[in-house]
């Protein structure tokens, strides 16, 4: 399983159309109606919004009014190719007037797909544990050095440091185990590895 990092994104045009290709980062199933509402926003008026995503096993896609299995599916089939998950892809089109046909929508749709993946960083994906860390200060060094892989997204100071993010599941094991340090342990799900 694979993954990405940051949104990227491409423009293709075929025969007049514009084919503007994201690749989005996505954790929830929420996350794919947030992004469908902001890239409406972000590009009025387009002809159509064809998407695909994969979460783990939950895999799904639209042509959103192009022939059927012209648009999502290619998508979708790309998104399978590249063993990518926790992904979303959409391909916005601005018709140019020109009909490109049931064969050319598929490889409208699945080039300008395969070129944004071009851009992207892949990584590996792994199972991590998202967990709330807390330590007296004078551990922070060691803990930082010692678990050089826990991916912080949140850090508070107050009488104690109090870290959340997400470890490698085996490294849990030995956190565990310090004296000095209380874990808490809030959800199982896959991340970027990049060691």
């Amino acid at each position: 399983m694979r993954g990405i990092e940051t949104e990227y994104i491409h423009e293709i045009e075929i025969k007049k159309s514009r084919f503007i290709a994201l690749i989005v980062p996505i954790y929830h199933v929420d996350d794919v109606k947030k992004k469908l509402e902001q890239v409406k926003k972000d590009y009025p008026g387009a002809t159509h919004y064809c998407y695909a995503y994969i979460l783990l096993q939950e895999k799904r896609c639209s042509d959103d009014g192009e022939p059927s299995k012209t648009a999502g599916q290619p998508i979708l089939n790309v998104l399978e190719k590249q063993q990518l998950s926790y992904v979303l892809a959409i391909v916005i089109r601005y018709f140019g007037g020109i009909k490109l046909g049931a064969g050319g929508l598929v490889r409208a749709y699945t080039n300008a797909v395969i070129q944004v993946l071009e851009k992207a960083h892949i990584y590996p994906m792994g199972l991590k544990k998202h967990i709330k860390v807390t330590f007296s200060y004078e551990f922070e060094q060691q803990f930082l050095k010692q678990y050089s892989s826990f991916e912080i997204i949140q850090k508070t100071y107050l009488d104690i440091v109090t870290y959340e993010g997400y470890l490698d599941e085996e490294k849990i094991a030995s956190l565990l185990q310090q004296k000095h340090v209380h874990v808490e342990i809030l959800e199982s799900c896959y991340r970027i590895l990049k060691d």
